[in-house]
């Protein structure tokens, strides 16, 4: 398959969704110490979407397919699982950017395997819901800064981690 068209850059800063919740997926903002069991939640969700026949399929020439959303998810897990590490390790830690649309492109998500992208998304979410389960007490407490300014403790990086992976589950319809 050919490189299909980038969407455009996502600029919004959706660090609103700590406090506010969503409007557009239905999130609202929960208790962090949920964040775990949620993600772990989501698992068979983004199974279900990747066995789908249509999971490579774009709905629109500028829309992600659900195995891009996924691969995007997956690598989501991965980076806020390692800002989760990093936070607890080093109070105040800085992330560098991660620029996720050069990523879904440099990765060509919309080439890989749905069934081997279903296991990466499974090991990527549950090793980032065992980083969170090691937070305890004040631990939530500790703080990030993202390269944009952004500041995060591990409580409030937690609930917009899970915005992400549930929104996406909202845009493709699971």
């Amino acid at each position: 398959m050919s490189e299909p068209f980038a969407p455009p850059p996502e600029d919004r800063d959706w660090t609103y969704v700590i406090t506010q919740g969503c409007n557009e997926c239905g999130f609202t903002p929960f208790d962090h110490a949920l964040a775990s069991a949620r993600l772990r939640e989501t698992v068979p969700r983004w199974r279900a979407v990747l066995a789908d026949a249509s999971a490579t399929t774009r709905p629109a020439p500028l829309v992600w397919s659900p195995l891009e959303y996924a691969c995007h998810v997956r690598d989501v897990c991965r980076v806020m699982g390692r800002r989760v590490e990093l936070m607890l390790a080093v109070d105040g830690s800085s992330f560098a950017n991660w620029d996720q649309d050069a990523t879904a492109i440099a990765d060509r998500y919309w080439a890989q395997d749905p069934g081997k992208v279903a296991d990466e998304y499974a090991t990527a979410a549950e090793q980032a819901a065992a980083s969170l389960d090691t937070v305890s007490g004040d631990a939530w407490e500790r703080r990030g800064i993202r390269s944009n300014g952004s500041q995060f403790t591990v409580a409030t990086l937690a609930v917009y981690f899970l915005h992400d992976v549930e929104h996406h589950l909202h845009d493709v319809g699971a």
